[in-house]
């Protein structure tokens, strides 16, 4: 029988799976549930299955901010419901459509990572190592 504590491991890996579906780094899951990184780290070398699952929700995460950075970029709608109240009683509710306008830096912040040699803000200069000096007259 080996020695030392038992692993947290088992009370802990469903709560690490939501974590990273959150989209919580290695880092800060373990500080949530009071571990270092290292031990999630060796959590993963020595559970493969966890680790697949982790990478798997890390990626659902990133997907969603993705799609939403998307939608930001060129406008969306969505669904709604409008409450009137009077003195704090709902009194009546209406359904709508919410639209959001494109958002200008989300479109930009999209192009420039998904299509850098395109949208880059870096300008390139070229120099052909001459250097040409006016030629100045002085006369009396």
């Amino acid at each position: 029988m080996a020695g030392g504590r038992p692993s947290k491991f088992e009370d802990m890996k469903d709560i690490l799976l939501k974590l990273a579906a959150k989209g919580f780094t290695d880092a800060q899951m373990a500080d949530v549930i009071g571990v270092t990184e290292q031990t999630i780290n060796n959590w993963k070398i020595a559970h493969p299955q966890f680790f697949e699952s982790l990478k798997e929700w890390k990626i659902k995460a990133d997907e969603e901010v993705e799609r939403s950075l998307y939608e930001k970029a060129i406008g969306y709608s969505h669904s709604d419901t409008k409450f009137a109240t009077h003195e704090g009683q709902i009194t009546d509710s209406v359904e709508y459509t919410k639209h959001y306008a494109p958002d200008t830096t989300a479109a930009i912040f999209w192009l420039k990572n998904r299509q850098p040699d395109k949208w880059r803000d870096k300008t390139e200069t070229e120099h052909s190592g001459e250097i040409k000096m006016p030629i100045i007259k002085i006369t009396k």
